[in-house]
């Protein structure tokens, strides 16, 4: 059950957002059905109950260089709470770390990195990511190519 149950405008407004962060207020009014005030107050009620989180430009990797997508599994020695933060903390700063996320199964952690070169992997791989105190295993596997990498949550409308 979600936090804040969202009626079918509601839903349009977040579809509408997802699809173009940059649609007026105006074209958001239009595609939920609704006059601009509404709209505007509906939108910003859902930034005030925190469904909107906040509002990013997309930028495509290879414009940037980051050509090396890694997929980083990593098991800890001991996952005690010491740990799991210590872990956590560590990775939080590192840039080429897109994604973290704590995983039930073989590994304790699966990392999304973003690096210009295999090079530059091992650097990350060697300078700081095995710095971790307690790290028992790191995995990892190269993205050849990417299928699918959705931004919008997928709303029922």
């Amino acid at each position: 059950m979600p936090i804040h149950p969202l009626d079918s405008i509601s839903r349009r407004i977040l579809v509408a957002l997802q699809s173009n962060g940059r649609a007026t207020n105006q074209e958001v009014s239009e595609f939920a059905g609704l006059s601009a005030s509404p709209c505007l107050r509906r939108t910003k009620q859902l930034e005030s109950q925190g469904v909107i989180v906040g509002y990013v430009a997309l930028v495509d990797p290879e414009a940037l260089g980051l050509s090396v997508t890694a997929f980083v599994r990593v098991r800890l020695g001991v996952q005690d709470d010491q740990h799991l933060t210590r872990f956590e903390a560590a990775v939080m700063q590192f840039p080429e770390v897109m994604d973290c996320h704590l995983m039930s199964g073989e590994a304790d952690y699966q990392l999304r990195v973003l690096v210009a070169s295999l090079g530059e992997f091992e650097d990350f791989l060697r300078q700081k990511l095995t710095k971790i105190f307690g790290i028992s295993e790191i995995t990892t596997s190269f993205a050849l190519r990417t299928v699918v990498a959705k931004t919008a949550l997928p709303v029922t409308i």
